[in-house]
């Protein structure tokens, strides 16, 4: 007997498919160098987690080992039951840095744009037509992004691993003196090394513009989307398939909003003011929770909590901390100067979230005398040094030093003492606004404390206009 459902069943995948296969050949390839760009990005973040995990156990190492010394002096029984162990762990976890480790989780379990990373290149598995010349390199960017996902796991491991052992040693030192320093070190570093590996995560998130464009055209397919949808990490855990039959059953056990106001009904009744009691009460606890969140957005377990006020600059690299910007500032002319126009670059490094220190020069630029009489020339160059730090809100105070070089000055009678150079010691306050998502506006008010021992003297009051970015 034949089953003309099967037959059927055949012809329409085999349809299916070569629909699939016509629209791969119809869409546009992706970027050249998308692949390229994946693999740079990948092994940048693998040598950057590997270094910094390296970094943090060498710390720990250091620390223990001091504890441990201090400790023999005390109590030398002890010495071998608290700090033989973890000191030989720290070790052995060091050494492993350096062995290639294998996830343990499917290509694209990695959680966050790694996931998606990740099941993109498993899309792109035998659809060669889509990267063109570059088809070649998918094997082997796969690979370092498996590697990738192999150093994050490890990291969490260690980051679980340290959380865990400073309990441990907090309790087992508990009864004696002179630890506490060493134990607020360790606590430090457990702390920072978590923020580090969650700015590492974050740099994934940075596409450049050839991947950025391929997952642009990734998106419009609608088999990509349903592939991802499919097979990222949130349907595995769902167990969610293309299906909504699938999907409503794989939600099964799953409180909804509706049933949870149904069994708060079910248990004040309908009796108002226990209802209102009851939605105050979760109005201000989800609050607190938010203050909580965003105060350490990137804490992902309790005993990651701080006892310290942390800085967040701490984890960002140099150049992550780096601010460029630059300044504008009119000076009315005088019968010693025409009106000038001092235009100024300037880079900050930012010492806390609060403040930045920074160095800049300016240029000083001719505009003539009046309306009547303009004329552009070159009238000097300055060096500027300068602080700002956060009053409050949007508000300021800003100071710093300068020298400004002066090229010409139209009068020299009375100038006996004129070397060219004038110093300038400036404090004020600076309110800052939001431009774009990239560029921040500023306008300062700033008091030239040495204007007036200028030979000849300037007006000690300066407004500038400036921008960061």
């Amino acid at each position: 007997m034949i089953d003309l459902h099967s037959s059927v069943d055949f012809q329409r995948k085999d349809t299916i498919l070569s629909v699939q296969d016509s629209s791969f050949k119809k869409a546009p390839r992706l970027p050249g160098n998308y692949l390229s760009q994946v693999k740079q990005k990948s092994m940048h973040v693998e040598q950057q987690v590997n270094k910094r995990t390296g970094k943090a156990l060498s710390r720990l190492l250091k620390q223990e080992k001091k504890m441990k010394a201090r400790l023999w002096k005390v109590d030398s029984i002890a010495v071998g039951n608290i700090f033989s162990k973890s000191i030989d762990s720290l070790g052995s976890l060091k050494a492993g840095l350096k062995n290639k480790v294998t996830s343990k989780l499917p290509l694209g379990g990695g959680g966050g744009y790694l996931d998606t990373l990740g099941n993109s290149l498993k899309f792109l598995e035998g659809k060669g037509e889509l990267l063109g010349a570059s088809k070649g390199k998918l094997v082997d960017v796969t690979n370092n992004i498996e590697s990738l996902q192999g150093k994050l796991q490890q990291a969490d491991q260690i980051k679980a691993y340290i959380r865990e052992h400073k309990k441990q040693l907090k309790e087992q030192l508990s009864q004696y003196t002179g630890f506490t320093k060493n134990l607020q070190k360790i606590n430090k570093e457990a702390y920072y090394y978590g923020q580090q590996i969650s700015e590492y995560k974050t740099l994934l998130k940075d596409k450049k513009k050839a991947e950025a464009k391929a997952m642009e055209l990734l998106k419009k397919m609608p088999v990509y989307n349903d592939f991802i949808r499919r097979n990222s990490q949130l349907a595995s855990l769902f167990n969610l398939g293309s299906s909504e039959t699938a999907t409503a059953q794989s939600l099964e056990g799953l409180q909804t909003r509706s049933q949870v106001e149904q069994l708060i009904q079910q248990r004040l009744g309908n009796d108002p003011a226990a209802r209102q009691a009851v939605s105050q009460q979760m109005d201000q606890a989800r609050s607190q929770l938010n203050e909580l969140k965003s105060k350490f957005p990137d804490l992902d377990n309790a005993g990651d909590m701080p006892d310290f006020k942390p800085n967040p600059m701490k984890t960002k690299s140099f150049l992550q901390r780096l601010e460029f910007g630059g300044n504008i500032q009119f000076q009315k002319s005088s019968r010693y100067f025409p009106t000038t126009s001092d235009i100024a670059g300037q880079i900050g490094y930012r010492l806390h979230k609060n403040g930045t220190a920074g160095i800049g020069m300016s240029y000083k630029l001719g505009l003539g005398t009046g309306w009547d009489h303009i004329a552009i020339s070159h009238q000097g160059v300055g060096l500027r040094s300068f602080v700002d730090w956060k009053l409050k809100g949007t508000f300021f105070v800003n100071g710093g030093f300068e020298q400004n070089h002066v090229s010409t000055i139209s009068r020299v009678n009375g100038v006996e003492s004129w070397s060219g150079w004038q110093g300038s010691a400036l404090l004020g306050v600076s309110k800052k606004y939001k431009v774009s998502a990239k560029l921040k506006g500023n306008i300062m008010l700033l008091y030239d404390f040495l204007a007036k021992r200028n030979t000849p003297s300037t007006s000690p009051v300066k407004l500038r206009l400036g921008y960061n970015f």
